[in-house]
């Protein structure tokens, strides 16, 4: 008994699994519009209709996760330039390596401050914004000649560019019963391509002309970005019409202390990113020295492995949507630990150990990744952009625990220790998954609850019997309970009944 009443929810996906209740997932939205801005009219095809959906199709996904791609550049560019940059400035290596500080710096407070209001605003007007703002503060990066404009439009840029985190959740919401995983794995994929595909780019083109030409391309590709997005990305209400922007701040810290799941996922997401960059960071001085001592061109290209994993990440997504998200992450685990066995023992001895660490890493570790966001997304369907930002955030601090302690193992003890330092975080990652089951209740902490069942279709056949039975029972009572049923409420395409409305209801 749902009502599919939006493009967003039109199944059971939208519903909480096993005891993630809603209480905090207020669902009032806004009234359709026809304008972006109050100026720009939307295409009609994507204005908001709550009785016909928006069909969220392959093409869109994929077209979700190029824009992804398009505008997480925007934090590498600068990587592979930084030489000529300082030498055009006329400033040291010191000075210019405050810029990729900066943008990462600002990146996090877009995360902490700018990513919830997906929960909160209209999103294509969020992202048609942001993409605009961003457009326009990298033509200043292109043709400033002043260090320091540089640097302060370069902490803007990172503050605005976190249009992933919006079209991630997005992605969720809009994604057909079955396929929530697999949305989510092909914007994740898109935005790890971005990160890759922005310092190749990057370092090619200002191998044969001017840096600035760097950001010439970046203007272009987001620009193309803007234009898409016009014409491609549905209008949908806002979910949380009755909250402010400090009821989504509250809300957040309130997420960090109260909800077991996420939590959980966090504390592995921190251990699982430091793991990540430990590798990647280490490689360069494993492979410059010997037994290899392979130059700075070959090293790079060791980034095509990794592009090679990325690209299995949506196969991976489709994987994951069969099964019980705890059991993902289980089998990621497990399998990114047996890898980093192989890192250990011959990781400095041949080649061929690195190449195959490196694409297991990047395949399991984005399996690891979308498993923890579908779980973490059940637990309230509104608040969606408020727990993406929490467990990016998360990403955030492992990758500066796995740059600052992996490095100094590495130097101080060599690549078998560096190696040995990222098996205890596997195994960290395995107990903390283990002390919480995979069919809990919301608000259980530690223990295990409801079985053991792997498959996602035989959890959800379980759930819907006992509605089932309760319909049985109300038809069989009397014709008037039939005709006339009680009092019920459809919020967002979830069937809500007058016992659950009362505990969503804060004033009872």
């Amino acid at each position: 008994m749902t009502t599919s009443s939006s493009p967003a929810t039109t199944s059971a996906e939208a519903r909480p699994q096993s005891g993630h209740g809603v209480n905090e997932d207020r669902t009032t939205v806004d009234e359709p519009r026809t304008t972006d801005f109050l100026l720009i009219p939307i295409p009609r095809r994507l204005r908001y209709d709550p009785d016909r959906p928006f069909y969220f199709g392959v093409l869109l996904n994929v077209a979700f996760g190029f824009a992804s791609t398009f505008t997480v550049s925007n934090l590498y560019w600068c990587q592979p330039l930084l030489i000529q940059i300082s030498i055009y400035f006329n400033v040291s290596y010191s000075d210019v390596s405050r810029i990729p500080t900066l943008l990462q710096a600002g990146y996090a407070v877009g995360l902490l401050l700018i990513s919830p209001l997906g929960d909160l605003v209209r999103r294509r007007q969020l992202i048609i914004g942001l993409v605009t703002i961003s457009t326009s503060l990298t033509i200043g990066l292109a043709v400033t000649n002043n260090l320091i404009v540089f640097e302060t439009l370069s902490f803007l840029v990172g503050v605005v560019t976190v249009t992933p985190m919006i079209l991630l959740p997005l992605a969720a919401d809009l994604a057909p019963p079955g396929r929530q995983a697999t949305a989510i794995s092909v914007v994740l994929s898109g935005l790890l391509f971005g990160i890759l595909t922005a310092r190749v780019l990057a370092g090619i083109i200002a191998e044969f002309t001017s840096w600035r030409v760097v950001y010439y391309l970046a203007i272009g590709v987001q620009y193309f970005v803007l234009f898409g997005s016009y014409f491609i990305i549905p209008d949908y209400p806002s979910r949380n019409k009755g909250m402010t922007y400090w009821d989504i701040l509250r809300t957040m810290a309130k997420f960090t202390v109260t909800e077991p799941l996420l939590i959980q996922a966090c504390l592995i997401n921190v251990a699982s990113s430091a793991c990540f960059t430990n590798f990647w960071v280490t490689l360069t001085f494993l492979l410059g020295g010997p037994p290899y001592n392979y130059s700075t061109l070959v090293i790079g290209l060791f980034g095509l492995v990794g592009m090679l994993g990325v690209a299995i990440g949506p196969i991976i997504g489709h994987s994951i949507d069969q099964l019980v998200p705890w059991y993902a992450s289980l089998i990621s685990i497990v399998l990114l630990a047996l890898f980093q066995v192989i890192q250990v023992a011959a990781g400095g001895i041949h080649v061929s150990a690195v190449i195959i660490v490196a694409f297991a890493l990047d395949v399991f570790r984005q399996m690891l990744q979308v498993s923890l966001s579908t779980s973490v997304f059940q637990i309230a369907p509104s608040a969606r952009a408020r727990l993406n930002a929490l467990l990016v955030l998360s990403l955030f601090v492992g990758q500066v625990l796995g740059t600052a302690v992996g490095t100094e193992v590495f130097v101080r003890y060599g690549w078998r220790a560096g190696a040995a330092l990222s098996m205890g975080w596997y195994g960290w990652q395995l107990v903390i998954l283990l002390l919480r089951g995979p069919h809990c209740e919301r608000y259980t902490w530690f223990g295990y609850e409801g079985g053991w069942e792997m498959r996602k279709s035989t959890v959800e056949d379980r759930r819907r019997r006992p509605s089932q039975s309760d319909t049985a029972e109300r038809g069989s009572a009397s014709p008037r309970q039939v005709d006339e049923p009680k009092s019920e409420k459809v919020i967002i395409g979830v069937f809500v009944s007058p016992s659950e409305q009362l505990s969503m209801n804060p004033s009872h």
